[in-house]
């Protein structure tokens, strides 16, 4: 049975963590902004990175350092992407070899990922100067997964931080998540760094594949505003510390791996929809009675994905008509005339669509449904027995102040 418990990154057996500020983007934003993440034991590792054509430096790196499925540590910065940035593939090797140093592993076994602005030369000068700091600060702690959890965060306005345990192969197995994301998300990935840690023992092989079906029903399913970064970088580290038998295969144990493994990243993509730039509701869509799972799915992203939703969202305006017209841009062909709509949330569930058509519903209600910082809309195919939630955020004034203001 997998249930979630206390911590982060480093409820993990085995698993160090620590965050610290060292001036990244200026010694004059005091908050934290470099981690480092370190397992006692070598890992079996996988990562998922952005689909956009523009990658940045630190991803092209890691990619490389993962070509043999093991890592060691992850150091990670925020306030600068190294992205389309003078020197990018120099510095984010020099990153490596800073963390490799102090850590006492290999260079190729160090992950390095980076958010912030885009184009502007790294100040590795202020990751060498800190290095040494962030070293000595490696804990066990939830305050070491916490204090990693800051340092990674930009415009985000809460931590995400998600740790679970589950058994497999009757041995107690933990896992771990750290995230950032609040603006430029988008299914595919966005602007979205995510670090999950586990005592699981898996092969290199059978974590690639777990991954792989986890992000696609997790951060895939997530929007905030349409756009996809050049930074997104999922990554998950295995070091066996829990005792299990090795997962090489797809049988029972690697089933319950998974499940614990989408039950974490759904946690985790849940936040940072909640969180994003500016948002006052989290929007959860889902689509059941679909002829497939695929247009359930395209259908329910369309929807979170639509601008004005999204603004009737805001304005706790049951505005359903938003919801058909998304629907019928999605690119899936459906019957109008058998779709039911309903809005709901902790104040209640109100139908305001049926066949297509719209119903007479108490406007009032309706508003106090919507005025809830979390609200659902539910949406009825009639054409199949197939599913799919997704997860967005309304838009708002501050959005538009936040990125308007973001580069200075």
């Amino acid at each position: 049975m997998t249930s979630f418990i206390s911590g982060g990154i480093t409820a993990a057996k085995d698993f160090l963590a620590a965050g610290i500020h060292v001036g990244v983007k200026s010694h004059k934003v005091e908050k934290k902004d470099l981690a480092l993440i370190v397992s006692k034991r070598p890992c079996t590792a996988s990562a998922v990175f952005t689909k956009n054509v523009v990658k940045a430096a630190p991803i092209l790196v890691t990619r490389k350092h993962l070509e043999n499925g093991k890592a060691v540590c992850v150091i990670a910065n925020s306030g600068n992407a190294n992205a389309c940035a003078p020197n990018g593939i120099e510095n984010a090797e020099r990153m490596c070899a800073l963390a490799a140093k102090v850590v006492g592993c290999n260079s190729d076994d160090v992950l390095v990922a980076s958010t912030g602005v885009i184009g502007q030369e790294l100040r590795i000068s202020a990751i060498e100067n800190g290095i040494d700091e962030l070293y000595s600060k490696l804990s066990d702690t939830d305050e070491a997964s916490d204090a990693a959890a800051h340092a990674i965060m930009t415009t985000d306005t809460i931590k995400k931080e998600v740790a679970l345990e589950t058994v497999i192969g009757g041995k107690t197995v933990r896992m771990g998540g750290i995230a950032k994301g609040s603006g430029m998300i988008h299914p595919n990935m966005g602007t979205m760094l995510c670090f999950i840690t586990t005592d699981a023992a898996i092969s290199s092989e059978m974590i690639k594949e777990a991954l792989l079906e986890t992000v696609k029903v997790s951060f895939n399913r997530i929007s905030v505003d349409g756009d996809t970064s050049t930074n997104d970088t999922c990554l998950v580290l295995a070091n066996g510390s829990a005792g299990n038998d090795e997962i090489t295969e797809k049988n029972a144990d690697y089933e319950v791996f998974v499940a614990a493994l989408k039950a974490l990243s759904i946690a985790l993509a849940r936040k940072m929809a909640k969180d994003g730039e500016g948002a006052k509701h989290l929007i959860t869509c889902t689509v059941d009675g679909a002829s497939s799972e695929l247009q359930a799915e395209t259908i329910s992203k369309s929807v979170i994905s639509s601008t004005l939703t999204k603004a009737a969202i805001f304005g706790a305006d049951a505005n359903w008509g938003r919801v058909l017209c998304a629907m019928g841009y999605s690119g899936e062909n459906f019957d109008p005339d058998k779709v039911t709509v309903h809005f709901a949330s902790a104040a209640g569930d109100i139908e305001v669509c049926r066949n297509g058509k719209g119903l007479l519903f108490d406007e009032a209600e309706a508003k106090k449904i919507l005025s809830e910082s979390e609200v659902e809309i539910i949406i009825h195919m009639g054409e199949g027995d197939s599913s799919c939630t997704c997860w967005g955020c309304d838009i708002t004034y501050d959005y538009i102040r936040i990125n308007g203001e973001y580069r200075t």
